[in-house]
């Protein structure tokens, strides 16, 4: 497996893995916070704004593992495929007999990240995804007009869990045949009274890619971003778990 390309090698920011990366979410945020990033993902992502390896995830990271270049890195985020224990999979969807089924790829992607000896995170949307909720986000935490509550494993050192703010309203768009207005836009599926484009990129704060199917499945960059300085911070500090 060939390595991807770092941005520039006197760059002295750790580097941080970016495993089932899909166009950047994540990764831009830890950008933000101080990182070098690095991704790897099955699918083409052209918009990714980072280097990247495509290919399948935990195979790269067995590779790095075997060969020791896992080294090179300070930490790894994870976000496995999230569709097998998603609240829309194990709620609407299967009252309706919709979907098909889905991967869950949570425990393989821990016991290789737990071989790596690195600390991490793993994160899932709410559901019956079976990690540990050590650190719960809202974009209501960091004034955006999306809620997208993700939970977070975090294993070899402590995140700090900010106050769950009370949201101020609903998410627009049907529920049942009947239209609700609200502050928040819905970022996921389409029609509905799903939001545009435009408005899905201004919610989640992503401009690098005009795609809807990445837009619904990215990690708002205010929540790594949080993850990441506060990681930094910890390890500044000589904070472990």
């Amino acid at each position: 497996m060939t390595q991807p390309t770092d941005i520039r090698r006197d760059d002295h920011r750790p580097l941080l893995l970016d495993l089932f990366s899909c166009a950047g979410g994540a990764a831009v945020g830890y950008a933000r916070a101080g990182f070098r990033v690095q991704g790897c993902d099955l699918a083409d992502r052209p918009h990714y704004p980072f280097p990247y390896q495509r290919g399948d995830a935990l195979a790269y990271l067995a590779h790095l593992i075997a060969t020791g270049e896992i080294r090179r890195y300070a930490f790894v985020h994870a976000s496995p495929p999230c569709q097998d224990k998603c609240t829309l999979t194990v709620g609407t969807n299967a009252s309706q007999g919709w979907g098909g089924t889905h991967q869950d790829l949570v425990a393989p992607t821990r016991a290789l990240l737990d071989r790596t000896g690195l600390p991490y995170v793993i994160e899932q949307p709410n559901g019956r995804a079976e990690i540990r909720k050590d650190l719960t986000l809202c974009g209501e935490m960091f004034g955006l007009d999306v809620i997208r509550h993700r939970n977070f494993e975090v294993s070899g050192w402590s995140a700090p869990q900010p106050a769950h703010v009370r949201h101020r309203g609903r998410v627009r768009g049907y529920r049942h045949g009947r239209f609700y207005d609200g502050p928040y836009v819905a970022a996921y599926g389409n029609g509905g009274g799903k939001p545009s484009v435009p408005e899905l990129q201004a919610a989640l704060g992503i401009d690098w890619t005009h795609v809807r199917e990445e837009l619904t499945e990215a990690i708002p960059p205010a929540y790594s971003e949080h993850i990441g300085r506060a990681f930094l911070t910890s390890r500044a500090l000589g904070v472990a778990a």
